[in-house]
């Protein structure tokens, strides 16, 4: 059973949340904390998956709270649950927390935003590897573009469209700019998969205060990497975006699959851009399994991990609040079926934009050709030359750009 505990200095605040999740109790273990104080005794005799906390107490505040069990016990999902704030106060908080919830939060939103949640955990059996993840702040970005995004910013002719544009051909600022947005801390009534619309909607003294004084990006420093082109997977990675976002179309999804399958496809390997920043050591083992097996290195990564950089992306994403659509798209985007929903999605696009971009690549498991058939005729897909001429046609931009994708 899943364990959650709440956190806020009022006794009605709790009582209430006691009375909206009363039916949820054959399913989650729940206790309830009146301090951050009484809170990390609780923590210190039990162990728990998410803790959700009230921002504003007496004494020890929600963000310091938060700042101490992301260093105690990083496998626990970080969630705010609080009313009006200062943003100054929220933004403080943008580091230690993973998702933000405002009050009043309706019952549906506190139990979806807990049960996608425990979902998430079943991607990841790797404990270790979900601490490191857990501790995860932000996402280095490719250094030639972290440096446009500093300039542009900095500069009293910076332009929100230049900073929107520099923004979306970067996976891990558009991960982080998206995690945002979509938060209930902005209070914006759509869904926004776009990292340019997310900046036209904060507009442009929010970005400064979020790049300049929160410091929410960073630059991709290592340069020991000889065996993975780093430009060449933030390459592949916007191509994919832009080509599962014309195979959507092709597919007739709707519009907010169009949007889900775009970002899928620019986030689809943030697990690799995870191991690069966080385990160049596992990087290498990963890399000679490989090259002395000859297996693909998805499954490289499953014996030196236990686990894939398509689940470890798919988990971050999931611990930050991302619709399950783009959690399935990253997390299956290399074994469809194993997905547990069914019928066209943006994973479909997703996995057929990633294997058409890697029609040249070495690794065989992404050649042209190796398909998973069954999957594609359950989905009543015709992958045929016809089919890939056509989403060839729309997209130059994926078949214009290189893709030295992967570890080498």
């Amino acid at each position: 059973m899943r364990r959650i505990l709440f956190v806020d200095d009022e006794p009605m605040v709790l009582d209430g949340l006691r009375r909206m999740l009363r039916s949820m109790r054959k399913e989650w273990d729940m206790e309830y904390a009146t301090s951050g104080g009484e809170a990390l005794e609780i923590l210190a005799v039990r162990v728990f998956d998410v803790l959700v906390t009230d921002m504003r107490m007496p004494g020890m505040d929600g963000c310091q709270l938060l700042n101490q069990v992301r260093e105690l016990y990083p496998h626990i999902v970080r969630i705010i649950l609080s009313g009006q704030s200062d943003r100054e106060d929220i933004f403080e908080s943008l580091g230690p927390v993973h998702q933000y919830l405002s009050k009043p939060c309706d019952a549906e939103m506190l139990k979806s935003t807990v049960a996608r949640t425990f979902a998430v955990r079943n991607l990841l059996e790797n404990d270790s590897i979900a601490d490191v993840i857990s501790k995860i702040e932000s996402l280095p970005s490719l250094p030639s573009l972290y440096t446009e995004i500093m300039d542009e910013i900095g500069s009293p002719n910076g332009s929100l469209a230049r900073v929107g544009e520099i923004i979306s051909k970067d996976i891990g600022m558009s991960a982080k700019i998206l995690q945002l947005v979509n938060s209930s801390f902005f209070g914006l009534a759509t869904h926004v998969t776009s990292p340019t619309k997310a900046i036209a909607l904060l507009g442009l003294e929010t970005v400064k205060s979020l790049v300049l004084g929160i410091k929410i990006f960073s630059r991709f420093s290592r340069s020991d990497l000889s065996y993975c082109s780093i430009a060449g997977l933030w390459d592949h990675s916007v191509a994919t975006g832009y080509l599962a976002k014309e195979i959507a179309r092709h597919l007739k999804l709707s519009q907010a699959e169009i949007g889900d399958s775009f970002l899928a496809g620019l986030v689809h390997d943030i697990g690799k851009l995870i191991l690069l920043d966080r385990l160049p050591e596992a990087c290498s083992k990963i890399v000679e399994e490989a090259s002395s097996t000859g297996c693909a290195m998805f499954e490289a990564e499953k014996k030196v991990l236990g686990t894939t950089h398509a689940r470890i992306g798919a988990y971050l994403l999931g611990i930050w609040g991302f619709s399950e659509s783009i959690i399935d798209g990253v997390a299956f985007h290399h074994c469809p079926s194993e997905c547990s929903n069914e019928g066209l999605s943006a994973l479909t696009a997703v996995y057929l934009a990633d294997g058409r971009q890697h029609k040249n690549d070495r690794d065989k498991v992404n050649k042209a050709g190796s398909f998973d058939q069954d999957y594609l005729s359950k989905l009543g897909i015709d992958h045929s030359e016809e089919f890939q001429l056509a989403c060839s046609n729309h997209c130059r931009l994926g078949e214009e750009r290189g893709c030295e994708n992967s570890f080498r």
